[in-house]
C-alpha cells in the first residue's frame, strides 16, 4: 500500500482539463481502476493549489502532509516551480528569485524526508509565450520558456544533489495543447499522466 501526496499548483489541480479533471486526477482514476488488494492500495492525494509557488507551499506543506501520512509507503511528490518563474515587470523580477527558489527546495526536500526517502520531482512544462508574454489576466506578469528553463535546470539540481528523482516534461506538452497558453488541455494532461505513471514505482 503506498500514500502518494502531490503539492503543487493549478497545473497539477487540473485547471483547464474538464474532461479528466488534470494529471493528478487520472493518476488516481488509474489506481483506483485496477482492483488493487487493500494491502497493495495506492491513495493518491492532489494538494495542488492554483497560483502556488514554493513559498506559498512552505507555509502549509508541513500540517497538510502530516494530516496524510500512514503506516505505509508515503511518496512525496512536487510538481511546482512555474509560479515562482513568473516575471513580475513592475518589479523587474521573477516572483520567487532563483536563489530563493533553490533554498525553498531544498527545504522542501529536508521537511519530506523526516517522512519518507520516495520523493519525487516534476520538471516545468513549456509556455506558449504569444499568449503568455504578458499573460491577459494580469499584464504586469508574464511566462517565457527562458525563465521557466532556467528554473527547471535548478529543480534537476537540487533534486540530483540531495537524492529525489526527478522527471523531466521536456517537450511532452504541445503549444497547441497549453488552451491558454500555460495550462495544458485535456490532451496535454494526458501525456503529463502517462510520462509519470510509466516513470514512478509504486
Amino acid at each position: 500500500m503506498a500514500t502518494v501526496c502531490i503539492f503543487g499548483d493549478s497545473i497539477a489541480w487540473g485547471a483547464n482539463d474538464s474532461e479528466g479533471g488534470g494529471w493528478v486526477n487520472r493518476l488516481q482514476k488509474y489506481y483506483l481502476s485496477q482492483s488493487l488488494e487493500v494491502d497493495k492500495d495506492v491513495d493518491i492525494h492532489n494538494l495542488g493549489i492554483p497560483g502556488d509557488n514554493t513559498e506559498d507551499l512552505l507555509k502549509r506543506f508541513d500540517v497538510e502532509l502530516l494530516a496524510r501520512l500512514a503506516d505505509v509507503d508515503n511518496v512525496v511528490i512536487f510538481a511546482i516551480g512555474i509560479n515562482d518563474s513568473q516575471f513580475v515587470i513592475s518589479k523587474n523580477d521573477n516572483r520567487v528569485s532563483q536563489d530563493d527558489f533553490r533554498a525553498n527546495l531544498r527545504t522542501l526536500i529536508e521537511k519530506a524526508n523526516k517522512h519518507t526517502n520516495h520523493i519525487i520531482f516534476i520538471g516545468l512544462t513549456e509556455t506558449d509565450e504569444s499568449k503568455t508574454n504578458p499573460i491577459p489576466w494580469n499584464t504586469d506578469k508574464n511566462y517565457t520558456n527562458d525563465d521557466i528553463q532556467k528554473y527547471d535546470d535548478i529543480i534537476q539540481d537540487v533534486a540530483k544533489e540531495l537524492g529525489a528523482e526527478y522527471i523531466s516534461m521536456k517537450n511532452v506538452v504541445e503549444l497547441d495543447e497549453l488552451s491558454d497558453g500555460l495550462h495544458p488541455n485535456a490532451s496535454g494532461h494526458t501525456k503529463i499522466f502517462e510520462v509519470v505513471k510509466d516513470k514512478i514505482d509504486l
